[in-house]
């Protein structure tokens, strides 16, 4: 009689708006270079770290250290994992992979021989009011920890990259792909195997548009939307851990990897799918508001970039770019440019450095009038 709502009956399951069947990858051919090992995760409280931790504990690994600079969200996965795995040794490291010394204790005490790289700073808008922290952090903190796994002889290292790091048009995506450079760069002369693996957006992660829909249709709208056209590629948490951690089971040293995830998906076509399913109109019970591309962001993302030669793998929902060979000599005397001006907060050298390491880097810039005051003020190197 219109009385119950869909939400009643059911929770909205992020499986209903990926618009595709779930990826499912062969854990099978996982379990000899997890089990028995001592691995390390950074960003291990994250939404995508957290959840690699929970899929390699199903392995068994003689030791799993929890590496995350957020001491809360670190306390609930390691209380988490320690109920759900009791038998499972956890080490919780409070750290910063930007602490070369910090990076060195870890190491030394721990010697782990499987690293994944989860940490980061990723949203978009909130880089750009602070991009010498997504530099200091996805580039220089990607760079230590890289040189302390070749240093210490790890055999499996891989990173969690984007797809905004393809073409980027804002700063967490630059700097993603200058970590990405800098890996494949070691990668040509190390005994690790260092691989990337670059992905979507996560439905459901922290700071993703679903729980942000979720809630504001609970307080009865309404749905905000930056833009009619705006398009993403989307996959789910589960999706994305999981091609991490095979990645590192196929990968020979210097790919990126990505997920073959079908076509993108329209943002306001995922809200108002959302509206539905919670047993409500679009537009009528809940309305939905466009607000305009936030600083940075693009209409849609690529997850490849002019000239990156694809491969398929083992697995038909992976494919694979070939290593790119890089000069290191060269590429370390940029990243100590950038790191320095980083570092003293000259904005519009560490800009310059970034853009010298990643020349498809252009900057992007959306506001309907002047910028605000403060990113006016946070932002000098936009007016140089």
């Amino acid at each position: 009689d219109g009385t119950v709502s869909v939400s009643q009956i059911k929770d909205v399951q992020i499986e209903d708006l990926l618009g595709r069947v779930p990826v499912h990858l062969d854990l099978d051919s996982i379990r000899g270079y997890l089990s028995g090992k001592r691995v390390l995760v950074t960003g291990a409280a994250g939404s995508i770290g957290s959840e690699i931790c929970r899929q390699i504990a199903l392995f068994a690994p003689a030791k799993l250290v929890l590496l995350d600079n957020a001491e809360t969200p670190l306390y609930q996965i390691e209380m988490e994992l320690s109920g759900s795995f009791p038998g499972l040794r956890l080490v919780p490291v409070l750290a910063d992979v930007r602490h070369a010394s910090r990076l060195d204790f870890v190491f030394e005490t721990f010697m782990p021989e499987v690293v994944f790289h989860a940490a980061a700073y990723k949203h978009v808008p909130m880089m750009e009011y602070n991009p010498a922290e997504a530099v200091t952090n996805n580039v220089i903190g990607t760079r230590i920890l890289a040189e302390k796994a070749h240093l210490y002889g790890v055999k499996n290292f891989v990173m969690v990259s984007t797809d905004k790091a393809v073409n980027p048009t804002n700063i967490m995506g630059a700097s993603k792909r200058a970590a990405e450079l800098f890996v494949q760069a070691l990668a040509q002369n190390s005994r690790t195997i260092f691989t990337t693996v670059r992905f979507g957006n996560v439905l459901g992660s922290n700071g993703s548009v679903i729980p942000l829909f979720m809630e504001q249709i609970r307080s009865g709208g309404p749905v905000t939307v930056t833009h009619p056209d705006v398009i993403r590629y989307f996959m789910t948490i589960p999706e994305a851990s999981q091609l991490v951690i095979q990645a590192g089971c196929i990968g020979k040293g210097g790919e990126i990897f990505v997920l073959d995830m079908g076509e993108p998906v329209r943002i306001v076509d995922l809200a108002e799918e959302l509206i539905s399913l919670s047993g409500l109109t679009p537009y009528e019970d809940i309305e939905i508001a466009f607000t305009g591309l936030r600083p940075g962001e693009k209409l849609f993302e690529e997850l490849l970039a002019c000239g990156e030669g694809v491969k398929p793998t083992i697995n038909s929902k992976i494919k694979v770019m070939e290593a790119v060979r890089g000069d290191m000599e060269t590429l370390a005397l940029k990243f100590e440019s950038l790191q320095s001006s980083a570092e003293s907060f000259d904005l519009v050298q560490m800009v310059k450095t970034l853009r010298d390491i990643v020349p498809e880097y252009e900057p992007k810039y959306h506001f309907e009038s002047e910028p605000p005051v403060v990113f006016r003020r946070m932002r000098p190197d936009l007016h140089s």
